[in-house]
């Protein structure tokens, strides 16, 4: 009994510093006056002058195109990559997905600069450059959310079909494609997070008129953070807690449905 106490004591504490700078940034966008430590009253003003700024409105458009483009993009590659994987040998399946792991573990900085030089060498850096780079270090987030999928799918089916009759292309989109929905859109809904997320990377890649939240938040900084950045953030927090549960939702009925196929 003690225990049970003590565990979820520490998980609330845990739960209370990790969310407590949001809860607290969210009430300060709600706050009528610019103080970050004095409480002048409730207003929405701060919103209201959010959606009136156009520069703030064209970062959020170009953020939100970027991150649902590349993440469509880099799951259909992703997918892609993955099958070939899961196909390959055990010794040749370990070392893809030690070269797949690296992007994860590689420093931003270090990727933002080499895609930078690439870019430079090839491609004028603006909107192209940015989309492929946020394509690039998305690509290892969807192949490492469908590769578990595919491991436990039962592929004895796909082959019962083509044994039925069924031509290759029709199986894989009526069979398999069912049964890797949960850890596509798994990966979709983590490449849209990671790419709205990114700051780095867009930073070095992108060009001259190129703005994401990302980049205009921290061009903001460096002048003073204005209440309008506030309530920016608390719209981005609101916007990642519905897309996890949209996520959350879609594959457990999905994972429902291929359980009870």
């Amino acid at each position: 009994m003690i225990g049970k106490i003590l565990g979820k004591t520490y998980v609330g504490i845990v739960m209370l510093f990790l969310y407590a700078p949001i809860m607290v940034l969210i009430a300060l966008s709600f706050n009528a006056s610019r103080s970050r430590v004095l409480w002048t009253g409730f207003t929405l003003k701060w919103y209201t002058a959010l959606f009136h700024s156009n520069a703030i409105m064209k970062a959020f458009g170009t953020t939100m195109a970027l991150a649902f483009l590349s993440a469509a993009i880099a799951s259909v590659i992703g997918l892609l990559a993955a099958l070939a994987i899961y196909s390959m040998k055990r010794r040749d399946y370990k070392i893809m997905l030690f070269f797949t792991n690296i992007p994860l573990l590689n420093a931003d900085i270090v990727t933002g600069i080499a895609l930078m030089l690439w870019f430079v060498r090839f491609l004028p850096l603006g909107f192209s450059s940015v989309l492929m780079a946020h394509i690039t270090f998305n690509i290892p987030y969807v192949i490492l959310c469908i590769l578990p999928k595919l491991e436990t799918m039962d592929i004895r089916q796909f082959e019962a079909a083509r044994d039925l009759g069924a031509n290759s292309a029709y199986a894989f989109t009526r069979i398999m494609i069912p049964d890797l929905i949960p850890g596509i859109l798994a990966g979709f809904f983590m490449a849209v997070t990671m790419s709205m997320d990114d700051f780095v990377i867009t930073y070095f890649t992108k060009g001259a008129g190129v703005n994401t939240l990302s980049t205009l938040i921290y061009g903001e900084i460096r002048k003073g953070i204005k209440p309008e950045m506030y309530a920016l953030s608390s719209v981005l927090f609101l916007l990642v807690l519905i897309i996890l549960i949209v996520v959350n939702l879609l594959t457990g009925s999905e994972y429902k449905n291929s359980e009870r196929r």
